[in-house]
């Protein structure tokens, strides 16, 4: 698909005339969350697209009718825009949370073992808690973002199934684990600046 969109751009501009001239990606991406009625958006189908893409690029391949080139790209993008307007997948782009966890590594991470992109892996049973010495308001924090993200949180609404007790700790305990079952089990799902942990006892019983 890039390939076949870049010859595009490079047949239509030897047509005018501009076949010299270097053609730049500026934006190019995959969102890893979105939407129920967004098919193929997916932290598999994200790692998957943008991980091959770095390969390729780097690779010096270049395409079918541009060969054994190399061309300026740019990533869209590094952060998720917790607070950007729209579509949940319009949130979503990036390779790390606003809190600079990453949402998936495509290689370039420091403890990488090369460039292969890691997608969601299923772990063993595993609940995501907030941590004892978490404050309330890094908390409500938490449970802003999560519920920013497309994330179920009407269960810890007035009403909900698990709005009682109805203290921060308790919904952000919800709203934390939910985050970190829909979002690929990794650890790291459950960092939240430090303020979450991994449990092997499910917390609601």
């Amino acid at each position: 698909m890039f390939d076949a969109q870049m010859d595009a751009v490079y047949s239509a501009m030897k047509v005018l005339g501009y076949g010299d001239v270097e053609i730049m990606v500026a934006e190019t991406g995959w969102p890893s969350l979105g939407d129920p009625n967004q098919v193929g958006v997916n932290l598999e189908n994200a790692a998957t697209y943008n991980g091959n893409l770095l390969k390729h690029i780097s690779s010096g391949k270049g395409t079918p009718l541009m060969p054994n080139r190399r061309f300026q790209t740019y990533l869209f993008s590094l952060f998720n825009e917790n607070l950007k307007p729209g579509s949940t997948a319009e949130r979503n782009f990036g390779l790390f949370r606003p809190d600079f966890t990453p949402v998936y590594d495509i290689g370039i991470l420091k403890q990488s073992a090369g460039g292969s992109p890691t997608p969601a892996v299923p772990s063993g049973k595993k609940w995501c808690v907030p941590k004892p010495d978490a404050t309330d308001e890094a908390l409500q924090s938490n449970i802003n973002y999560v519920c920013s993200t497309g994330v179920d949180c009407k269960p810890i609404q007035p009403g909900g199934a698990c709005y009682n007790p109805n203290t921060i700790r308790s919904h952000a305990s919800y709203a934390m684990n939910a985050y970190y079952q829909t979002s690929g089990r990794h650890d790291f799902n459950c960092d939240f600046a430090n303020t979450g942990v991994l449990a092997t006892s499910d917390p609601s019983k």
